[in-house]
């Protein structure tokens, strides 16, 4: 031991599989610690232990994208220690947030926001801070800084800020090694009522209070038209709206879930509709206008997606998907995406080499 308090040992073992760990620790209470494995298993695993949180692996930087996802269908089915229970078939679409994530020596995180206004959302209101310290306390890990470049748009109910959650989770996984996929979905579900389906992607009937997901087997190419009001609308003054109004309905989810695990498309987008609609157009009457705007161009199926503002139309192809686009007259943003898998996600590069147009906030 030196006079900084310094120490290091070598552990070895033998066997089949040889294994040798060399541990180190400075004055700072710093530790690391190097696991190498010959044989069969053979590869090396580096561990560092920074005051009070560990950080593991190679990795310094990573790259993730946050997927937008859209309600395709939402019934309110009740009430659960004063949220709102659901029962909503929700798929992710090509539209996402791209962010960056950088390993830091210590337990604190920090997130910085780029484009679609999002720079005036305060610490305590972002998802993707949130996320990134709920991580650093269930894991026991260092945190990270965190740079979010905005293309979802907010306030519109396609899942914005849990796409950046469930980005942060993700990536924050791969920096540090975490395998717990379990103990990552109950983050998620602490975090917001999409994330926890947003961690995963794909087509599936979410339930409760969002944290009940029921895969669907079924992988529907779709086209859509998104058209997103300027305005957005207040999830929780949605609600309170959707309570004040009383309104009952029949639920859809249930049919329309059977008929897409059939791959009846057509037919399943009869079903699309949100129980939430009266309510988010008698708060923003934008959102009754994107609604109609979608309808309007006879699609297979349309409706407001989450809380609103934004509006979709279903399509049996892109180019009618882009017909429609040309022909909107309306104001606010319209684009044209599908939907996405996770098995079609391609992997993400250099985390360094930013698409061009990449974080101006399309």
């Amino acid at each position: 031991m030196s006079g900084r308090d310094d120490m290091s040992a070598h552990l070895s073992m033998s066997g089949r599989g040889d294994m040798s760990a060399r541990l180190s620790m400075s004055g700072r209470g710093d530790m690391s610690a190097r696991l190498s494995m010959s044989g069969r298993g053979k590869g090396e695993i580096l561990l560092h232990f920074r005051g009070n949180c560990a950080t593991m692996g190679v990795m310094n930087v990573v790259r993730a994208n946050g997927y937008a996802k859209l309600n395709l269908t939402l019934d309110v089915t009740g009430k659960q220690d004063g949220y709102h229970t659901l029962d909503s078939l929700v798929v992710t679409i090509g539209l996402c947030d791209r962010l960056v994530l950088k390993k830091r020596k210590d337990r604190a995180s920090s997130v910085t926001m780029h484009g679609m206004g999002s720079e005036v959302i305060p610490p305590d209101g972002n998802n993707a801070l949130r996320a990134a310290e709920a991580f650093s306390e269930a894991f026991g890990t260092c945190g990270a800084d965190v740079t979010v470049y905005k293309n979802i748009p907010m306030g519109a109910g396609l899942g914005g800020s849990s796409a950046d959650a469930a980005a942060v989770l993700l990536g924050m996984k791969k920096l540090y090694g975490v395998a717990d996929m379990g103990g990552l979905k109950s983050l998620a579900d602490s975090l917001g009522s999409d994330t926890g389906f947003l961690l995963f992607g794909g087509l599936a009937r979410m339930q409760g209070r969002g944290d009940v997901l029921l895969p669907l087997n079924a992988e529907l190419e779709m086209h859509f038209l998104v058209i997103c009001p300027d305005e957005g609308v207040s999830s929780g003054e949605c609600y309170g709206a959707f309570d004040r109004l009383g309104e009952h309905f029949s639920p859809v989810t249930p049919d329309a879930a059977a008929l897409l695990e059939r791959g009846d498309l057509p037919h399943a987008a009869r079903y699309f509709s949100n129980r939430l609609y009266g309510a988010a157009k008698s708060l923003v009457p934008a959102a009754e206008q994107a609604y109609l705007a979608a309808k309007s161009f006879s699609p297979l199926g349309a409706a407001m997606t989450g809380s609103g503002s934004a509006a979709f139309a279903l399509f049996e192809t892109k180019e009618l998907a882009e017909w429609a686009k040309s022909r909107y007259r309306g104001k606010g943003r319209a684009f044209v995406t599908e939907s996405v898998y996770p098995k079609n996600i391609k992997p993400i590069g250099n985390p360094y080499a930013l698409s061009e147009g990449e974080g101006e906030g399309e």
